[in-house]
């Protein structure tokens, strides 16, 4: 059964785990080891034994009694369904603080996402690479998008600057869009938005410790 096929009945809380498992999973292999139970990817996650069994189960992976899973086997299933064996091009609109360390990160094409162009209206950058990817003006996207026919957009631009470049990503092709502005960005039913809010984790964090911090006033 192709990836494909198995996102369409995969969970999205099983997704959103799958990628804690393949970590353990490489962090394992470079330790040498070639097998791993559920009951160690739990100790390595924080979630439950079976739990992981399930969330396993849903791509076909299932593990041996008393021995647990194959290493690289579960590394080759998990990569492949995860989609990280498959390059993906993408353009990043925004080379500001955030646009430009994620620009840095080469971390990103080795799970499959591969940014060939950077796009900004700033005329200090534009012209210029990061990291080896040219940064184009905006206005230059229809052109850019002719040659790479990238598919993804990263977008971190400024908030009041975020449904504009949105809809110019739209208008010229771009099917995905990670979005790590604040905004909830309005596009058409068949875009895929993933929103990655730093602030909102933030905020999250925050109350979390606040509630911790009230919890040892109380003691």
């Amino acid at each position: 059964m192709s990836a494909e096929q198995y996102t369409e009945r995969v969970p999205e809380p099983t997704l959103r785990r799958l990628p804690w498992y393949l970590s353990v999973c490489r962090l394992l292999k470079s330790k040498g080891e070639q097998f791993v139970s559920s009951t160690r990817l739990s100790k390595e996650t924080n979630i439950v034994a079976s739990q992981i069994a399930k969330d396993l189960s849903c791509v076909n992976v299932i593990g041996r009694t008393r021995v647990g899973y194959e290493i690289d086997n579960l590394l080759q299933v998990l990569e492949d369904f995860l989609g990280f064996t498959r390059m993906h091009k993408a353009f990043l609109f925004g080379t500001g603080r955030l646009g430009t360390a994620l620009l840095n990160d080469s971390g990103l094409k080795q799970f499959g996402l591969e940014v060939v162009a950077a796009f900004d209206v700033n005329h200090r950058i534009v012209g210029h690479t990061v990291s080896g990817i040219p940064v184009y003006h905006i206005s230059e996207l229809e052109k850019q998008m002719r040659r790479h026919h990238a598919k993804i957009g990263v977008l971190t631009v400024p908030i009041d600057s975020a449904q504009e470049v949105a809809d110019k990503m739209v208008v010229w092709g771009i099917k995905a869009i990670w979005n790590f502005t604040p905004l909830r960005i309005r596009v058409p039913s068949n875009i895929v938005v993933q929103n990655t809010s730093l602030y909102a984790h933030l905020s999250l964090m925050f109350n979390r410790l606040d509630g911790l911090q009230g919890e040892d006033e109380d003691k």
